[in-house]
């Protein structure tokens, strides 16, 4: 057997100390690196980052509440002809649940893991049925508002907010009745309100093109077609700051076309 050269050992030498940093990774190194994914749009990689950073950490707060939001972001860019679609989307948020609810039992104090709890049971809560949707809509009220509370320039908890507002006021008349003879009693919800906590929410971050979208449904609903044209037009113009954005626009450029055939 030959005995190893000089170059030869350099060359070795140096491979092991190449290696040596990606061995010695931290969970905070993950996380670092599943941010610069998540700001390039590209939702599944810093999904894995965060997933990484929590085998060498598992009750990291940031770590929890970051892979929580990877999986709401990825439910809802599912591809909507797939068959599966719903069963896939449910997956994908309970995912995102159970990790904020692990990130909220890591760390009660913070605004994050609150926030992405109610977005991950918000988004599932609309794939079950009426009777599971009135019980978890409570719950989903309590942890906006939680998320309100511990920082009240959460922008998205105040969006959170607008849209529980608006989906619970959508439920009037028999509908409300029935259902709380059925299921119990229906959280109330206003239109007025939605609005107050939409437009509370672009205050605070005026670039985010889909608090301009709720806020433009919200306005529909109110029958204020021209404002909510305008707010439309915003998400439409508005830059380009998530991987859902294109997502936004598009619905945006739809709800403006059918918004712009009631204004007289």
């Amino acid at each position: 057997m030959k005995k190893p050269t000089i170059l030869g050992a350099v060359a070795i030498a140096a491979v092991l100390v190449l290696a040596v940093p990606a061995l010695c990774q931290t969970a905070q190194d993950y996380i670092v690196k599943g941010d610069e994914f998540y700001a390039q749009f590209n939702d599944r990689q810093a999904q894995e980052q965060y997933l990484q950073a929590l085998k060498l950490e598992p009750v990291n707060y940031e770590a929890l509440w970051k892979t929580a939001r990877a999986y709401v972001d990825l439910g809802d860019l599912l591809d909507p002809s797939l068959k599966d679609l719903r069963e896939k989307q449910m997956a994908s948020y309970q995912a995102g649940e159970d990790y904020a609810r692990k990130a909220v039992k890591a760390n009660a104090n913070d605004t994050w893991g609150y926030f992405e709890l109610s977005a991950a049971m918000g988004k599932r809560l609309l794939l079950l049925g009426k009777k599971e949707q009135v019980k978890m809509s409570k719950e989903v009220r309590g942890t906006i508002d939680k998320a309100v509370a511990l920082d009240p320039k959460n922008d998205l908890a105040y969006h959170a907010l607008g849209r529980w507002h608006r989906r619970m006021a959508e439920i009037g008349g028999i509908k409300r009745l029935l259902g709380g003879l059925l299921y119990g009693g229906i959280p109330k919800g206003s239109f007025e309100e939605s609005e107050k906590f939409m437009k509370k929410a672009i205050e605070l971050k005026p670039t985010y093109g889909n608090h301009h979208l709720e806020l433009g449904r919200t306005l529909l609903a109110l029958k204020k077609y021209k404002e909510a044209a305008q707010e439309f037009q915003a998400c439409i113009d508005a830059p380009i700051i998530t991987s859902k954005c294109q997502m936004y626009k598009k619905e945006a450029e739809r709800e403006l076309a059918a918004a712009n055939k009631k204004i007289k």
